[in-house]
């Protein structure tokens, strides 16, 4: 133990380990944060969705030699306020969904065939690069991440009451489409920042991970939400510090830790606690 202690305080003299560490936790905490969220208004299938959208929008800004980060955010949080504002009725258009996440990879893959550059930049979009990760992104990330928690912070108590309660809700005269197109555009920036640690094609993991870990060992409000960031950041820092040790993608690392750790909370939940029950 002593002497991993050791190995883990000499990576950290590294200036890229230090921005991985850093650009992950920011996006760790957004996304355990906004998890718990998309968990209590069942909107998994809205982080895949802006995922995909987010690569057209990446790989478009790489093509006319914009940042690729400022691409995604742009083009997600445009897609995630029309969700928004569409509120229930996209439950029943599943199909045309799918069909308009088809059609936004297919015009991310054409961005990414006319782009004449290093074919490296269509990995990182894609896998994530986060030792790769530079002051100037990281700056962008905090600022990004403190503006959408201080939203989320603002407007969280009526969320909440708006997910579990929708018509109480509405009856107490709360805006069930103000409240769902803001929290989409929250959960687009979640989606950006967490695409930059594990990448577009993985980021569901992150964002839906450490809250769906939390929700079956926590029942409390306050409770489930710290569970969610330990659990996040620990995934985060454990991969990026078994990166170094073995030379394997952290996205690998990440998604794998979290998916160990759901699948033991998984079947606590079933079969422990049905026992004990």
């Amino acid at each position: 133990m002593a002497a991993m202690v050791e190995q883990f305080t000499s990576y950290l003299g590294y200036d890229f380990v230090r921005n991985a560490l850093l650009a992950g936790s920011v996006a760790a905490i957004l996304g355990a944060l906004v998890g718990y969220f998309v968990i209590v208004r069942k909107l998994g299938f809205a982080v895949d969705a802006l995922g995909h959208v987010g690569f057209t929008g990446a790989t478009g800004a790489v093509l006319f030699n914009l940042s690729p980060l400022l691409g995604m955010l742009v083009l997600s949080c445009v897609c995630g306020a029309a969700m928004g504002i569409a509120g229930n009725k996209l439950h029943r258009t599943e199909l045309a969904i799918g069909m308009v996440l088809s059609v936004a990879l297919g015009v991310g893959t054409l961005f990414l065939a006319l782009y004449k550059g290093f074919a490296g930049q269509a990995t990182a979009i894609l896998f994530g690069n986060i030792f790769g990760v530079s002051h100037a992104q990281i700056a962008q990330m905090i600022l990004l991440a403190v503006v959408s928690l201080g939203a989320l912070a603002i407007f969280s108590r009526k969320l909440l009451f708006a997910s579990l309660q929708p018509d109480l809700a509405e009856a107490r005269g709360v805006s069930l489409t103000a409240l769902s197109t803001a929290f989409m555009v929250v959960l687009a920036i979640s989606v950006t920042l967490a695409s930059q640690v594990v990448g577009i094609l993985l980021v569901f993991t992150l964002v839906i991970g450490p809250a769906g870990v939390a929700t079956r060992l926590c029942r409390g409000f306050w409770r489930t939400l710290g569970l969610s960031v330990v659990v996040a950041l620990g995934s985060v820092w454990t991969g990026i510090f078994l990166s170094c040790l073995t030379n394997w993608p952290p996205s690998f690392w990440i998604t794998g830790i979290l998916f160990v750790l759901y699948a033991l909370t998984e079947g606590y939940s079933r079969f422990v606690v049905l026992v004990d029950r």
